[in-house]
């Protein structure tokens, strides 16, 4: 099955945005693909640089014009789209990836370690993510979302327990970072026997240079499609169910686990 990243440069123009975001969704669906993630918070342009009031406008709803477009899309056909916005919810605002399935959205995963440094000020923005660590049971397979600085803590373990084949992690990177990425996302989809797609944001803004690079690694660490460049780019990969059965097999690493001597991970110090 082939699946597909979106990288593009923002605008301060958000319309423009989700019209460059549509005609390349064209772009991937024309190449096949059947499961398609965007950047994170793909529609806007970096606004956590710093801190503002007033960008607390740009948020919507899961119910709002920009679901609404992609749903409209997507439908009839038996596209996965996820789509990473800024999310105003009853219980707060979030960063929030919206999965939607045709023309249904069948869940969505808040964004839950906010990054609070400088340049990254989400923490001013975003609540921590209440919507635990779901797995997204597609027609296409079992998905899993961790975004960005998730993409660091345990969340992935959990993910592959609960049974996800593929996880997606939608990024906004900026500087020389790619090493680390790579490096932290390799060796997550080698631990826990999982492809993972990593989209990462490209374009020149205000107070960042975002890179790109966006790729994706297989159960064993190895490339499968990227990295991308620092362009506008529909980022594709083949992603083999029987030759990830196989490395699962090959690196049976989840059924050696022994939780009761891990319990040490819980204490809060």
């Amino acid at each position: 099955m082939k699946i597909a990243g979106i990288q593009f440069a923002c605008s301060e123009d958000k319309e423009k945005n989700i019209e460059k975001a549509l005609k390349m969704l064209s772009a991937a669906f024309s190449e096949g693909a059947k499961i398609i993630c965007f950047q994170e918070l793909f529609n806007l342009f970096w606004f956590p640089k710093n801190r503002d009031e007033k960008v607390y406008e740009m948020a919507e709803s899961v119910e709002g014009n920009t679901v609404a477009l992609f749903k409209n899309k997507i439908k009839g056909t038996d596209a996965v789209v996820i789509l990473p916005i800024f999310e105003k919810a009853e219980e707060g605002y979030f960063n929030t990836s919206v999965v939607l399935q045709g023309d249904k959205v069948i869940g969505l995963y808040r964004k839950i370690h906010v990054t609070d440094i400088p340049l990254w000020e989400e923490k001013f923005y975003f609540s921590p993510g209440n919507t635990g660590f779901p797995v997204f049971e597609t027609i296409h397979g079992k998905i899993g979302i961790q975004t960005s600085w998730d993409n660091f803590y345990e969340g992935t373990r959990i993910l592959r327990m609960n049974g996800a084949d593929v996880i997606f992690a939608p990024t906004s990177c900026a500087f020389k970072s790619q090493h680390i990425w790579q490096t932290v996302i390799s060796g997550n989809a080698i631990m826990n026997g999982v492809f993972i797609m990593r989209v990462n944001r490209v374009g020149s803004e205000e107070a960042q240079d975002f890179y790109g690079m966006s790729f994706c690694v297989n159960a064993e660490g190895e490339l499968v499609g990227g990295p991308t460049g620092r362009a506008d780019s529909v980022l594709l990969a083949d992603v083999d169910f029987e030759k990830l059965k196989q490395i699962r097999r090959e690196w049976p690493i989840m059924q050696e686990r022994q939780p009761e001597l891990y319990k040490e991970i819980l204490r809060e110090d």
